[in-house]
């Protein structure tokens, strides 16, 4: 979803000559087909788990881009029924898998900047119903300060029949920061993403516990099959 925002013996001589070059012009081609090997297999690992998110267009800009990172306290969003921090009392869940950024800006102009985010989402045994909207925000800060501005979004999800967990990928085509001169470095600022949490949330997340996205479906479906034995 796209939103917008305010990487013989002569013989044996000539062959004792050539075989230091042939072993030079081989090694580069073994390194090659190791690079390829490594990377089909990459490319497959994403593949499986429906990570397609394709490289952002590369931007021109005067100076380095901001800071851009996952804010820790709300990178992942965990519903619980009653509270209980129990894998089976799960309803909805999600975590922000990665972000890609690029900026562009030169002479006085504004820093514009250009993201995509990763979202794994996740269904619990109990959540209610087949589809959540999830909301996050994004944050433009002055680096190590104060809050420049911050938005919301929703992301509205649904979960097939047989879907425990979905990935989303938001495309924010438009951050536009303000410079006050033309001195100004992207590297002054920052921009923050995270989940829209609850306290409890956010102090679940800063102890650093976590659950599985899916977590508590293997188990209350293995206790189900126990169930009907």
């Amino acid at each position: 979803m796209r939103r917008s925002l305010l990487l013989a013996a002569c013989a044996f001589l000539a062959t004792a000559v050539a075989l230091p070059q042939i072993a030079l012009a081989q090694a580069p081609r073994r390194d090659q087909q190791r690079q390829e090997q490594e990377a089909a297999k990459k490319k497959k690992s994403k593949e499986e788990w429906n990570d397609v998110q394709a490289p952002l267009q590369a931007l021109r800009n005067a100076g380095p881009c901001p800071y851009v990172k996952v804010l820790y306290d709300a990178g992942r969003y965990i519903e619980f029924k009653d509270d209980r921090e129990a894998s089976a009392n799960v309803a909805y869940s999600g975590e922000i898998q990665g972000i890609s950024a690029g900026c562009q800006y030169k002479d006085d102009q504004p820093i514009q900047v250009e993201m995509e985010v990763l979202f794994e989402l996740g269904k619990g045994p109990q959540a209610q119903g087949s589809s959540k909207n999830y909301r996050y925000w994004v944050a433009v800060t002055k680096r190590n300060e104060a809050i420049i501005a911050k938005q919301y979004f929703d992301l509205p999800v649904s979960f097939g029949p047989s879907q425990d967990r979905v990935y989303a990928t938001e495309k924010m085509a438009q951050i536009t920061i303000p410079r006050a001169k033309d001195t100004t470095s992207g590297a002054n600022f920052e921009i923050l993403v995270g989940f829209d949490v609850t306290p409890q949330m956010a102090a679940f997340n800063r102890d650093g516990k976590r659950f599985r996205v899916n977590a508590g479906t293997a188990a209350v479906a293995a206790a189900g099959t126990t169930d009907r034995q």
